[in-house]
């Protein structure tokens, strides 16, 4: 981008702080504004990338002490020549924009000599010199605001499969004696619902083509555990109940990992909702084998 383009995009506004804003203020408010329009964060918006390479470019010039003091005086003279003009009459508008055009013919024609450079010249340089020499600032909170804005959808994907997904780990085998007739030795979907439900919600339960046996699936291992301990079904043929898998450490102490922990957690997490339908079929499969 050219120091004339430059020149008319007002920086200080585009990091929402004032002209007299210090460092600290201006890398405070890039890294606020950088996680809120970042392109990975605005997929669907078309103009989040483009934002984003200009609130890039608004810090590398404003915390650079050259750029930023070329900046300024371009800045202040674009803002001193919109008061003039606006007190000027149409005509002469006109004169000045003439004599103006004038000047920059003179100008193009003098380059070779020795006319001292123009504020946009001096800023040109500027912007030419970070080009190449690159911004270490820059470079550094980028990878900071990368590095935030992982961690953030990490542990926000975390909080969605915690709520989600903790139940498939609330998983239980329900057996009982059936002779294959209709009556599945006394027990349909109605009546386990209401024999389990009390325990706690459920999330699914599903009767088994083969006689005798069901899978069951609570919200909370609280509710699992009370139903494996306590319930026993009808007593003139119980219920025997028992872990598809036996739940390991608690979600609650995976929460102290590093961001590698989170990642793989939340992997896990937004895997097993699939892996529940495969059990279920598993399960159902293996019973038909049986039978």
């Amino acid at each position: 981008m050219s120091a004339a383009k430059i020149g008319d995009i007002n920086l200080y506004e585009i990091l929402g702080v004032e002209f007299e804003a210090e460092q600290a203020d201006i890398r405070k408010a890039y890294r606020k504004k950088a996680l809120e329009c970042h392109p990975d964060k605005n997929p669907d918006n078309p103009k989040a990338a483009e934002l984003f390479h200009e609130l890039s470019r608004a810090l590398e010039i404003l915390t650079d002490i050259s750029a930023r003091s070329a900046y300024d005086k371009v800045l202040k003279a674009k803002k001193a020549a919109e008061v003039r003009t606006k007190q000027l009459d149409s005509k002469r508008q006109k004169l000045k924009a003439d004599l103006e055009q004038r000047e920059k013919d003179a100008s193009y024609i003098q380059s070779y000599s020795t006319v001292p450079k123009t504020d946009e010249e001096v800023l040109q340089e500027q912007i030419e010199r970070l080009r190449r020499e690159g911004s270490k600032l820059l470079e550094e909170e980028q990878r900071l605001m990368r590095e935030q804005l992982v961690r953030t959808m990490l542990e926000h994907q975390y909080a969605q499969a915690k709520t989600s997904c903790d139940s498939s780990a609330h998983r239980i085998k329900l057996k009982w004696k059936a002779e294959k007739d209709k009556s599945n030795g006394g027990y349909s979907y109605e009546d386990l619902t209401i024999f389990l439900k009390k325990y706690g919600e459920i999330t699914a339960l599903v009767m088994s083509k083969k006689m005798g046996s069901a899978l069951v699936e609570f919200k909370t291992l609280e509710a699992a555990e009370m139903a494996l301990t306590y319930e026993k079904g009808r007593l003139q043929n119980p219920l025997h109940l028992e872990w598809v898998s036996v739940p390991g450490v608690k979600v609650a102490n995976e929460t102290r990992g590093s961001i590698l922990d989170y990642e793989d957690l939340v992997m896990r997490k937004l895997r097993q909702a699939e892996e529940r339908q495969r059990l279920i079929a598993q399960m159902l499969a293996e019973d038909e084998a049986e039978g």
